[in-house]
């Protein structure tokens, strides 16, 4: 079988790559945008399996991996910034405070029509920050493409007290710990 990432994120594919299995890349085209009311980890299980399932219909015999972060804090969420003025308000609005980072991920078997879902969740506690740290981080890393603007697994990793999860690439986009477990049980041998 093939084993496909239904992500463009160079983070996603960096980690995948870990495992030493050839894989492809297919590009979802879906809204992430989350619907009213709904909780932050539905949001990203919700958008995991989506991303699996709109490249499904490419490939007749593949695994699909999908994944998605949601960054929030009570009902405040943190997507991708986009711009260094949403980062640097991100920061502002997480400095001192702890942060959910809930990691979703969907393996998808276009064979058996199989779906295996399951999500990781990081508790993030940052730093008190002050203006100048946060300029000064994001003109150095420019966090646009990640949730919550801080690159745990770059320079973002100053900008924490602590963090607690049971896999710390959940927090960089892709939960290995979870996706070994779910080729395993689709029975893809690793290592």
């Amino acid at each position: 079988m093939k084993l496909v990432l239904a992500s463009t994120s160079a983070y996603r594919r960096e980690l995948l790559s870990r495992f030493g299995l050839p894989f492809e890349i297919a590009r979802p085209d879906i809204d992430e945008s989350p619907l009213p009311d709904e909780p932050p980890r539905a949001t990203a299980e919700r958008l995991a399996i989506g991303k699996a399932k709109a490249v499904a219909g490419q490939f007749d015999d593949a695994l699909i991996i999908g994944s998605d972060q949601v960054a929030s804090m009570g009902s405040q969420r943190f997507g991708k910034p986009g711009t260094i003025e949403r980062a640097v308000a991100q920061l502002r609005a997480m400095s001192g405070r702890t942060v959910i980072f809930d990691t979703a991920l969907a393996v998808f078997n276009t064979r058996s029509g199989h779906l295996q879902i399951e999500t990781v969740p990081t508790e993030v506690r940052f730093r008190p920050l002050s203006d100048d740290e946060i300029v000064r981080y994001v003109e150095r890393e420019r966090p646009l493409d990640c949730a919550g603007s801080a690159k745990s697994e770059g320079l973002g990793i100053t900008l924490l007290d602590a963090l607690s999860g049971d896999d710390p690439n959940a927090l960089v986009g892709l939960p290995l710990i979870a996706l070994a477990r779910m080729l395993r049980n689709q029975g893809l041998a690793l290592p």
